[in-house]
C-alpha cells in the first residue's frame, strides 16, 4: 500500500495538534501521565514550551498536506524525521533511569516517533527521487 502524503500529513498533523495542545493546556496532567518522579513546575514550563512547537510543527504539517513537491517541502519532511528521530530516545533513557516511571508513558510514545520518522523519511525519499 502506498503512502499518502496528504493523509499521513493530516493525520501526523491531528497528533502533533492534539498533544501539543494537551502539553500546552495540562502540563502537569501529561507529565502525571508518564509518571514523572519529581513533577513541578519548573517541568510544566518545558512541557508547555515544547507544546507550542508541537503544535506548530503540526500546524505546519497540516498547512503543506497539499504542497507539490519541492525541495522546501522535502527539507520539511527531513526535519520532522529529525525532531522525531531525536525525541525518541529521550523518554527511554528517563525510563531506564527511573525519572519516568510508567512504561504506559513511554512506548505509545516511541512508537509513535518511529511510525511518525517512518513516514517522513518514505515520503523525502520519495520526493527527492522524483524531484531528480
Amino acid at each position: 500500500m502506498k503512502l499518502r502524503r496528504s493523509t499521513f500529513l493530516t493525520l501526523s498533523s491531528a497528533v502533533a495538534l492534539a498533544v501539543g495542545t494537551f502539553a500546552m493546556a495540562a502540563p502537569q496532567a501529561l507529565l502525571e501521565s508518564k509518571g514523572v518522579a519529581l513533577p513541578n513546575e519548573g517541568a510544566a514550563i518545558w512541557v508547555r514550551e515544547l507544546g507550542v512547537t508541537i503544535f506548530a510543527l503540526g500546524l505546519m504539517m497540516f498547512l503543506v498536506r497539499n504542497h507539490a513537491d519541492s525541495p522546501t517541502l522535502a527539507a520539511i519532511f527531513v526535519v520532522n524525521a529529525v525532531v522525531q528521530l531525536g525525541l525518541l530516545p529521550i523518554e527511554v533513557v528517563a525510563y531506564h533511569r527511573g525519572l519516568i516511571t510508567r512504561l504506559s508513558g513511554v512506548v505509545p510514545n516511541s512508537m509513535l516517533h518511529i511510525v511518525l520518522a517512518s513516514g517522513f523519511l518514505t515520503l523525502g525519499a520519495r520526493m527527492r527521487r522524483n524531484l531528480k
